[in-house]
């Protein structure tokens, strides 16, 4: 029987008891309805600039529920460019305020797409707020910490900016009971480590580390060293030892696509193992994250399906 981390527990804590949806989605988000067609639309056009892997293993559910994992998408995307692209402190507190209201009441102006969309979701597949309240709590935190000095403290902030996404998903997907939880929040926990492990140097060029204080100073690094950009090492030691952590919460985590509903299960299934690509190609590049941004290209992403496929048809 595996014993749960102190982190585990905080982060089952933060996600509380959700409730299973009786009630099945509507499918016809479209019939007679111009202008949620168009912020679907909007969506779709935002999830494709922004994030290639993302919208490639979205690509593998049912048109309707590919749009709608798209919203959520474009929410998150929205929500994370108003901490980082608006300037002025009361203006970013007026606009994730917008956002909190649009989550709380599920309702926006048909001239804003992104919430015309992302609020229509929220309805439809009745995703508890507080998973998405959370997430804007989550992403503005990148405004008072900048440091994290274990990683049970930077665990937290990634169940804030990820597994509340894989949280939310799971109302879009499907999923066939609560046990879907913790797997949900370490496959989240899972995909922002790999973020970090990917953007340390342009995030530090940002005035952002996120690597536990505590185990850089194990593997003798300093953030002297970081901002340097130098692979020395003890950094190949200490990254050999975030990407196996991170690799281990992938294999954990696994376990939970089969408590989602089969149409949704390659495309988490996808998710997953593109995000561990970027991880080899870490590992490819002798682990300088400081100098390129790793990633799986497209024809890499497509040679990984068949194997996945015959892995999801086994559960």
């Amino acid at each position: 029987m595996q014993i749960q981390a102190n982190w585990e527990n905080q982060l089952l804590s933060m996600a509380g008891q959700i409730p299973h949806p009786s009630t099945r989605p509507f499918f016809s988000y479209w019939a007679g309805d111009d202008s949620l067609r168009k912020a679907y639309q909007s969506a779709d056009a935002i999830t494709a600039h922004h994030s290639k892997s993302f919208y490639f293993a979205s690509s593998l559910l049912p048109e309707e529920k590919r749009s709608a994992v798209r919203a959520l998408y474009a929410f998150c995307r929205t929500v994370d460019d108003i901490v980082d692209q608006v300037d002025l402190p009361k203006d970013r507190d007026f606009e994730l305020d917008y956002w909190r209201k649009v989550v709380e009441t599920a309702s926006a102006s048909t001239d804003d797409l992104v919430a015309s969309a992302w609020a229509d979701t929220l309805i439809r597949y009745h995703i508890p707020r507080h998973y998405a309240l959370q997430l804007i709590d989550g992403v503005a935190r990148d405004l008072s910490q900048t440091r994290y000095q274990t990683f049970d403290d930077l665990a937290t902030y990634c169940y804030g900016v990820a597994s509340t996404v894989g949280l939310m998903s799971m109302y879009i997907v499907g999923f066939k009971s609560n046990d879907a939880v913790p797997y949900a929040i370490k496959l989240g926990v899972a995909l922002q480590m790999t973020n970090i492990l990917r953007d340390v140097g342009e995030d530090y060029r940002n005035g952002r580390l996120y690597l536990p204080r505590e185990e850089l100073i194990t593997y003798g690094l300093r953030e002297e060293d970081i901002a340097e950009g130098c692979v020395t090492d003890n950094w190949r030691q200490f990254m050999k030892f975030q990407i196996e952590r991170t690799r281990n919460l992938y294999d954990e985590s696994w376990a939970g696509v089969k408590l989602l509903e089969r149409e949704g299960q390659l495309a988490i299934g996808a998710a997953s193992i593109f995000y561990q690509g970027i991880l080899d190609d870490i590992e490819k590049h002798d682990y300088d994250v400081f100098s390129r941004r790793a990633s799986l290209s497209a024809l890499g992403k497509a040679a990984k399906l068949p194997a996945l496929w015959v892995k999801i048809r086994s559960l």
